[in-house]
């Protein structure tokens, strides 16, 4: 059948399984749960016409505020097939935030997670016009769920009403609201329509190759284009998904659902990086020494075996002894790791392909779908340092001043409220400025450089991408977060949020006592060896590119704090307020 609306995913997604097979499964209190692909369906007319009962109809926004779980799919299913737009939200987004969007998206009814954001929600001046229409997942005291809705569904079924309104929706109907965290000012609403992620996920959908019944563990945030995106893709290719209990339980869960594909961020797969080391640090006398030499073997991996029969002997070796315990801590069956988000370390990308993940990175923003670019499995599909070659049907131009521009079917219908903003995105010739730097490869891959307004000149006149120098430095261990600065001045300068869980593990080992981070930090061995850290990764970086000063900060940048977006980004801005006098140091 043809696909035209997203919705129509879910009768595909039937043909791939029996009557009874579970499809959906998430864990809450400890507990593995699951959704029977006949549950699917009729549960999610039931938030249908549960919708309908309460007054909910075409083209009014509801919105969900909720972790990863099953239950996400019923509600986003059953908003689009009345015509409502789904409008998801991040549950950390600040108070202000929250305000902004339930206002600005004119939020009918919401679904959230939890006694904690409603007490969010209960602080809001909306509160009063949402107070009748908002729905726990799960029981909260005091506080209509997602069961009552779908019991008024059961009272009232609607089926005629509903085949209506499903035969008169459009492809070019818009179907979501994603407001785009952003690192200054109000989040933007970027309008997506069902023919804007049906695009996006068939196009991507010929990269997994793997049999329907796959596994997938899902743990990147729904209320993100890119997860959700890979959500249909899942269900498109017939695969279960699996969505895990939170953040700090990634690695149990995978290892009991053992999956064969998941998507991450570079963060993740640092942190998985850094423990790997920090357990390999650990190890006795000889299986010390074989660990690292496996680690070092890895890092000359290159595609194609370009490296020759003797290193693969010695590779296969490694293999049998280090990196199939690697695949073990993932569940052992994990193969492809899509990486998105962000720019992904060249050497990292090498160690996990030597070491039996394919991982594949791709680039793309919210008002793209989000894929414009991905790696994929073929031949050739792959290239360190690189985004992969431009989906088919997708269209990318590189401007004269080297910015990424886009044209597709992909690109989003605009930005809600705001048609000067649009007409600023996306030019009469309809190409969509994506902020980014980049250039295409002779082997048709995109490489990116940096984001343009990130982008400085020094008083020399040289200009400083900082996430190329940035992602350079996060090869060291000892270097968790980091951010360049240097804007009219002589020399590039850094602030560093060391790797705490490194650092403290070598003050052990080196025997330096120490009672906080902060005091930590301060010790002149401390900073000589992170000086050391700098100056050798400084060796592959240009002369006006390299890092001369420093400032080592004593706590990690978090979501929470503001330092960081939901999706991991660094809020420059912000984090140049509130760090200027350290940032004035480095130059004065």
């Amino acid at each position: 059948m043809e696909i035209t609306r997203i919705f129509d995913l879910l009768p595909y997604y039937k043909k791939h399984f029996p009557p009874g097979e579970v499809v959906l499964g998430g864990k809450e209190n400890g507990k593995w749960y699951t959704y029977s692909i006949d549950q699917y369906q009729e549960l999610s007319d039931l938030v249908s016409f549960g919708l309908l009962s309460i007054g909910i109809g075409k083209g009014d926004a509801v919105a969900t505020v909720t972790n990863n779980r099953p239950e996400w799919n019923l509600l986003d299913i059953g908003i689009m097939q009345i015509g409502a737009v789904h409008v998801p939200v991040y549950p950390t987004v600040s108070d202000a935030d929250f305000q902004y969007i339930l206002e600005h998206g004119e939020v009918k009814a919401i679904f959230l997670t939890g006694e904690e954001l409603f007490r969010k929600l209960d602080r809001l001046q909306t509160v009063g016009r949402l107070a009748e229409r908002a729905y726990s997942l799960g029981q909260v005291n005091g506080r209509k769920s997602l069961q009552d809705l779908l019991e008024l569904g059961r009272q009232a079924p609607q089926h005629g009403q509903l085949k209506q309104i499903k035969d008169s929706l459009s492809t070019s109907d818009l179907v979501t609201l994603i407001y785009t965290s952003g690192t200054t000012g109000n989040p933007k609403g970027v309008m997506l329509t069902h023919a804007n992620l049906i695009s996006n996920f068939k196009g991507v959908s010929h990269i997994p190759q793997l049999p329907p019944g796959a596994k997938c563990l899902s743990f990147l945030p729904l209320s993100h284009v890119y997860e959700r995106m890979i959500n249909y893709t899942y269900q498109y290719l017939g695969y279960r998904i699996y969505y895990v209990e939170n953040m700090a339980t990634i690695t149990e869960n995978a290892r009991e659902i053992q999956p064969e594909i998941m998507c991450a961020v570079p963060r993740f797969l640092e942190k998985v990086f850094e423990k790997i080391v920090t357990t390999g640090r650990k190890l006795p006398g000889i299986k010390k020494g074989i660990f690292f030499r496996a680690l070092h073997l890895a890092e000359r991996y290159a595609l194609d075996r370009a490296n020759g029969w003797f290193y693969h002997c010695k590779l296969s070796l490694a293999d049998r002894l280090v990196f199939r315990k690697w695949r073990a801590a993932l569940g052992s069956k994990l193969r492809i790791i899509v990486s998105g988000g962000a720019a992904l370390q060249p050497r990292l990308a090498r160690i996990f392909r030597a070491a039996g993940f394919e991982v594949l990175e791709g680039y793309g923003l919210t008002e793209t779908s989000p894929v414009i670019a991905v790696s994929t499995r073929e031949k050739g599909g792959f290239s360190f340092g690189c985004v992969g070659p431009v989906l088919k049907d997708v269209q990318v131009r590189i401007a004269d001043d080297g910015e990424v521009l886009c044209k597709g079917p992909n690109v989003m219908s605009g930005y809600y409220k705001d048609p000067a903003l649009t007409a600023e995105a996306i030019d009469p010739e309809g190409w969509f400025h994506t902020g980014d730097l980049g250039r295409i490869e002779p082997n048709g891959h995109l490489r990116l450089i940096g984001r343009k307004k990130e982008m400085f000149k020094t008083s020399f006149g040289k200009y400083i991408a900082p996430q190329v120098i940035e992602s350079r430095m996060k090869e060291s261990s000892f270097i968790d977060n980091i951010m360049v600065v240097g804007e009219n001045q002589k020399y590039p300068g850094a602030l560093i949020v060391p790797n705490f869980d490194h650092l403290r593990s070598w003050c052990h080992i080196k025997k330096i006592p120490f009672t906080t981070d902060q005091e930590m930090v301060k010790e002149s061995v401390i900073i000589n060896r992170i000086a050391r850290e700098i100056n050798q990764l400084n060796n592959a970086l240009g002369k006006s590119e390299q890092i001369r000063k420093f400032e080592i900060l004593g706590r990690e940048w978090t979501i929470q704090d503001g330092e960081l977006t939901p999706s991991l980004k660094l809020r420059r801005k912000l984090i140049m307020e509130k760090y200027r006098e350290q940032i004035e140091s480095l130059f004065s």
